[in-house]
């Protein structure tokens, strides 16, 4: 994705609305009217005059007066493997509970300096041992080193530096526009995803955790920053809006996680995590987790992390080694077919597709012939994609057909099936097309739907990725189909689209005019 201007996304995402000035290089800025006007009433009256002009009942405004044009000074002090992290706006110290609250024992989440509602927040979830990446990040994270993770999706990332943000925040109080802390996703339903995992965990212990992403209302988010939150979970675009439009300051954001980094370079955001990254303490704490450390994402690790511990669970192909691969040939004739069948099968099934048209194409056939199918891609409302990822889950509907970017936020336990109905562009997305199933270390199957012609570049993709699936020639109804995937003939009994239910609902406008 190419960069784009602050300038331009703002009029995009805004509504049209007139963003803030900004500087030649396109960062934001502090120089706001407001800002001014404050400054020179403050020099030319006494200190506690009143403000005749300024009606009593007006709302609170945050203070726009911490937003700097200029690159904080990175050469402040950070914490090294042998000293200490400075004092950090509105995180004097780690708050962790009363004395004697945190219970200490092995294997469990009690080893660690976490909070004692924390833990029983956990324990009421049925969460009482932590992944491998949780039990390898949480202690230095929690002592606010900066940390690097390295962990393939469904490793339990999200507890990872939820817990750690938590923790570290417990105790404190939420600032009118300035958020204590961020976590930076690329796409919107991941945010939402990861608001799902943290917010009853931050409930318990007293702390609001609040997401700004794209396609929700930006006055209603605006509102919610003026009250205070103490954890923001957001995408870089809308956040950017935000800064720029004077309703959310990061001077006292003093810690920042970056998620699927690697996921952020491949959609072009990077530009946009640096500005935001700019604009936080230069010495808070950063925890970034990605799948890989290359290009880009290595860069951004070598400028904003100082002597991170980098911590590693499994590599790139490891993940492959609990799933089943298989490529099926079909004709372009029995293509159709062969994907209703398996997406009739009992449980959840995800099939990927390269363009929204596609997925609603394939969708619509399915829900044609009573498979509860339904599509996920960007050109859906914020709000469809919700109501497909809620009947997702529930079980409402159980096939879900999805691009690539779209499924970059599906997050979806008891996933057993993936099915390329498209072949993916190339190895990594493969990889991250089959991370959808087989996540936490359970069992999971792979399929790839192959016209003769495309023999060649699913070869190629294959072996690249790390594995070596057999091809196996299927047509509608074969036992093989069936036997490795589950595919059944679907009922016959045309359904309705989940994501168009709610309006379909809704009682249509009487026509008025002259009988």
């Amino acid at each position: 994705m190419a960069q784009q201007n602050f300038r331009t996304r703002a009029r995009s995402s805004y509504g049209g609305a007139k963003p803030r000035r900004t500087g030649g290089n396109g960062r934001f800025r502090a120089d706001d009217r407001a800002g001014s006007r404050d400054h020179q009433r403050q020099a030319t009256a006494p200190e506690h005059a009143p403000r005749a002009s300024k009606p009593r009942h007006r709302k609170h405004r945050p203070d726009r007066g911490d937003y700097r044009p200029q690159r904080p000074d990175r050469t402040t002090q950070r914490p090294t493997a042998h000293g200490h992290r400075p004092s950090t706006p509105g995180i004097d110290a780690i708050a962790l509970g009363k004395a004697g609250d945190n219970l200490t024992s092995s294997g469990t989440f009690e080893s660690f300096a976490l909070p004692a509602p924390l833990l029983r927040a956990l324990h009421a979830q049925g969460i009482h041992a932590p992944f491998p990446i949780q039990a390898a990040t949480l202690p230095d994270a929690i002592a606010g080193r900066d940390v690097l993770g390295r962990a393939q999706t469904g490793s339990g990332k999200t507890l990872a530096f939820g817990l750690a943000l938590l923790a570290r925040l417990h105790g404190g109080k939420a600032v009118p526009g300035r958020p204590r802390a961020l976590v930076l996703v690329p796409t919107r339903e991941l945010a939402m995803q990861v608001a799902d995992a943290l917010t009853p965990l931050a409930k318990a212990t007293g702390l609001w955790v609040r997401t700004v992403v794209g396609g929700m209302s930006f006055d209603r988010q605006a509102q919610v920053l003026r009250r205070g939150v103490d954890l923001v979970i957001a995408t870089p675009g809308r956040l950017a809006d935000h800064v720029r439009q004077g309703t959310c300051a990061l001077s006292q954001t003093a810690m920042v996680a970056v998620d699927e980094a690697d996921r952020m370079a491949d959609m072009g955001f990077l530009p946009q995590v640096r500005e935001i990254l700019d604009l936080t303490p230069a010495s808070g704490q950063r925890l970034l987790f990605s799948a890989t450390l290359d290009g880009a994402v290595g860069t951004l690790v070598g400028d904003y992390l100082t002597d991170p511990v980098e911590h590693s669970v499994a590599p790139v192909t490891a993940s492959v080694g609990t799933m089943d691969h298989h490529v099926f040939q079909v004709a372009h004739t029995d293509k159709q077919a062969v994907a209703a069948a398996i997406g009739a099968r009992p449980g959840r099934t995800i099939l990927f597709v390269r363009t929204k048209h596609h997925a609603d194409r394939v969708a619509r056939q399915m829900r044609n012939v009573g498979v509860p199918a339904a599509a996920l891609h960007g050109g859906k409302t914020q709000g469809q994609r919700n109501r497909v990822l809620a009947e997702f889950k529930d079980g409402r509907c159980s096939a879900l057909v999805a691009t690539d970017v779209a499924a970059r936020g599906i997050h979806v336990d008891d996933v057993s099936l993936v099915v390329h109905v498209d072949p993916p562009n190339d190895a990594k997305d493969y990889l991250h097309r089959a991370g959808r199933t087989a996540r936490a270390g359970a069992a999971g199957t792979v399929v790839t739907l192959m016209t003769p012609e495309q023999k060649h570049t699913v070869r190629r993709i294959a072996q690249q990725a790390g594995v070596r699936p057999a091809i196996i020639p299927v047509r509608p109804g074969d036992t093989e189909l069936a036997r490795i995937t589950g595919a059944q003939h679907p009922s016959g009994v045309p359904l309705r689209d989940p994501a168009d239910r709610r309006t379909s609902n809704r009682k249509a406008p009487q026509r008025r005019g002259r009988r």
